[in-house]
């Protein structure tokens, strides 16, 4: 068996790892760079395989850095299935033909306003490649076993990172291969805690946090203060949400400090129709999360969808404050653009990210400081109060992934730290050999390794 490292290394996104198995060629995710500009030209170059000779994808979740790259894929070549849960098939759906579609507005804007190097700017793949791409995905359930090509088989494990999130356990010729995905937090108040491995003979593990623990201060109470000071100021709260996972658990919070009378009662719009769409998936998907459809229908009966753009646009015409959700979480698209233009330079406002802001991103950007970040080619000055709520992230920790690690009943032949800036992902490799006593390495971008 052979393993690549296609993406994940050395960075957060741009997952992608070959596994090459008794004939057998398995992608485990097919993510899209994000952040800085040297990541995001790999979207661009040409996979060191040709995708008509992969057999499967074998999909984690569906945030974009894991299936964004999936419509390229298919259109390059790639006639396979995607086997993946069926919360992770139905929310693809919607993430990857806005993808698509986001890129095309992008590419017609900077063409219509000439801020882009390129003549014409080009998309990577449109609104169709991504839509043609959705018919080759299986769902399959939670823990079944599923056989995925000759003697390869596989089996999906609740990762509770978001909604159908997986650790994917990969087993051929009597080794086992296990993928943790996006390992998620303990005691989520919205999703289950990841599932305990108890052997890999090899294990590929997160490391987003791998150098740092979350605050573990009350996100109710730090939530409460910042809307009610803004509120005071007659400001409002931009929130650039994760339109799947953050900003559900979100809405629940804000729903649970209205209903309990602790922030002022002022209006929230949840404007993203990608979010929108995940919120009715999540109520849908009642199983695979924590909370009853009472408590669901609570939560949204108080949140007003906001899908049409002169709605958006209106939304930057009231100066009431206000409460506003919007796509994309770092600020690396979407409306939340928009919001950001109006409300950024106001100082009565709040800029309130909700988790991990990916190196090169404008949300690592304006959560480090910036004065000014560029948007639609020119630059925003940022005068709002920008704040993070880091405890509400969907990624474990370093304590919360060495606590998972440590339920394994035997260490793995090796274990390869992946899915983290340099300095994360090195910590946690030193954790591991040190304090657990196992073999870990730290992969480079495109290297290959012979499993025994």
């Amino acid at each position: 068996m052979r393993l690549t490292f296609l993406g994940a290394v050395g960075t957060v996104t741009g997952s992608k790892y070959l596994l090459e198995a008794d004939g057998a060629r398995i992608l485990v995710d097919c993510g899209l760079f994000q952040g800085y500009k040297q990541l995001r030209l790999r979207n661009w170059a040409p996979l060191p395989i040709d995708p008509r000779t992969i057999d499967a994808v074998l999909l984690t979740h569906a945030h974009i850095d894991h299936s964004g790259y999936l419509p390229l894929l298919v259109r390059n070549g790639f006639s396979g299935r995607i086997i993946c849960t069926d919360a992770t098939r139905d929310l693809c759906e919607i993430l990857l033909p806005d993808s698509g579609y986001l890129q095309e507005k992008d590419a017609e804007f900077a063409n219509r306003h000439g801020f882009s190097k390129h003549r014409p700017a080009l998309p990577l793949y449109t609104q169709e490649d991504a839509e043609r791409s959705l018919g080759q995905f299986a769902a399959v359930p939670f823990r079944r076993d599923v056989a995925v090509e000759g003697p390869v088989h596989a089996r999906f494990l609740p990762a509770g990172h978001i909604l159908g999130a997986s650790i994917v356990e990969v087993t051929c010729a009597g080794r086992t291969i296990v993928f943790s995905g996006d390992l998620g937090r303990p005691d989520s108040a919205t999703l289950p805690d990841p599932t305990p491995v108890r052997r890999a003979d090899y294990l590929l593990v997160e490391s987003t946090y791998g150098n740092r623990r979350h605050d573990d201060e009350d996100p109710e109470a730090v939530l409460a203060e910042i809307v009610t000071q803004t509120a005071l100021q007659k400001g409002t709260v931009l929130i650039p949400a994760f339109a799947v996972g953050r900003t559900q658990t979100l809405l629940y919070h804000l729903a649970r400090l209205k209903m309990q009378k602790r922030i002022p009662d002022l209006p929230i719009y949840l404007d993203s129709p990608m979010a929108i769409d995940a919120s009715e998936i999540f109520r849908s998907h009642g199983e695979d999360h924590k909370l009853s459809e009472d408590q669901c229908r609570k939560i949204f009966a108080m949140v007003q969808y906001v899908r049409e753009v002169e709605d958006s646009k209106a939304l930057d015409r009231n100066r009431d404050p206000k409460i506003i959700l919007s796509a994309s979480g770092m600020a690396t698209g979407g409306r939340v653009l928009h919001h950001l233009k109006y409300y950024a330079p106001d100082p009565r406002n709040t800029i309130l990210f909700a988790g991990f802001q990916a190196g090169g991103t404008r949300g690592d950007a304006m959560t480090s400081g910036a004065e000014r970040v560029k948007i639609h080619g020119q630059y925003v000055p940022i005068r709002a109060k920008v704040a993070n709520l880091q405890m509400l992230s969907a990624h474990a920790d370093a304590e919360e992934i060495m606590s998972w690690l440590g339920q394994f009943e035997a260490p793995p032949l090796m274990t390869f730290v992946t899915h983290g800036e340099a300095a994360a992902s090195d910590a946690l490799r030193h954790r591991i050999e040190e304090e657990l006593g196992w073999p870990a390495t730290v992969p480079e971008y495109r290297s290959d390794v012979e499993l025994a």
